[in-house]
């Protein structure tokens, strides 16, 4: 009996994982489809015959390209930054034993809860206080400063990972404290690093809220807020376009996760690190 319940609770697992995954195939195929679809509408349908003039339409459009590269741009420089502050905000933080360490890191999970519409509204008074608005280096900064805390916590865990046996050995050979994290810690980290880094990207390109209120010029709106442009006036809706600028949108981090793969799957065992 006990046998018979386990395999039944089993399957009742993995059927609820199929109704899961279904539901989030169902999307992805509808995407697929309609973007080779002339004639793609709002349901999932075969195309009568299959079509590249979608994605011709869309790589054809200069302002579409133009948002695709803003939005590389933008969320590339981000993801650099806050990959660069975050493994020095926690190296201290991991390292040295601080008097209000644990209240400081209490504050950066607080932080890390905070719902952007919270703060929008003050940020957007700060940018025409300060003439910031409708520029892309501002944005930037203030995407990466919002993605700080989360990448900081992050990176903290990954780095108590590393022994500190390593820097010590480093230490005693000349090395610096700078050379240490360089040389020692960062090589270690490349699995978290990619994390934080893919996390900090993939949160930024889809990023519609910020870019949307804190840039007015159109030619200056990343991929993220052009979308919009395929939702005309009294609900209608160039399916077929939307769907084509939809994979293409995906591509980016499809192929950066696929990149850093190489890295990620490698991880990095202490216990063999340590030997040496």
């Amino acid at each position: 009996m006990v046998k018979r319940s386990e395999k039944l609770e089993t399957i009742i697992h993995y059927l609820l994982l199929a109704v899961l995954a279904l539901l989030f195939l169902l999307p992805l195929l509808w995407m697929l489809i309609a973007s080779v679809d002339p004639g793609a509408i709002q349901t999932l349908k075969l195309p009568e015959a299959v079509s590249f003039e979608n994605f011709t339409s869309i790589l054809s459009d200069q302002t579409i390209i133009r948002s695709f590269g803003i939005g590389l741009l933008l969320s590339g420089c981000q993801s650099i930054l806050v990959v660069v502050l975050c493994v020095l905000a926690a190296y201290p933080l991991s390292r040295y034993q601080l008097r209000y360490k644990k209240s400081f890191l209490m504050a950066v999970l607080f932080m890390t809860s905070l719902p952007m519409t919270a703060v929008i509204v003050p940020v957007y008074q700060l940018f025409i206080f300060l003439k910031f608005q409708d520029s892309l280096l501002a944005v930037t900064f203030f995407l990466t400063a919002s993605s700080l805390p989360y990448g900081i916590w992050m990176m903290k865990n990954f780095m108590d990972s590393v022994p500190i046996d390593l820097e010590e050995s480093a230490w005693v050979d000349g090395a610096s404290t700078w050379q240490g994290v360089r040389k020692v810690v960062a090589p270690l980290m490349v699995p978290g690093i990619c994390t934080v880094g893919i996390f900090t990207f993939t949160g930024s390109w889809g990023n519609f809220f910020v870019p949307y209120i804190l840039i007015q010029s159109p030619e200056k709106m990343p991929a993220s807020v052009s979308i919009f442009q395929f939702f005309g006036n009294f609900g209608m809706v160039n399916y077929g376009r939307l769907a084509a600028f939809s994979v293409l949108y995906t591509l980016p981090v499809v192929i950066l996760y696929a990149l850093s793969q190489t890295y990620m799957s490698k991880g990095f065992s202490m216990g063999g690190a340590t030997k040496g």
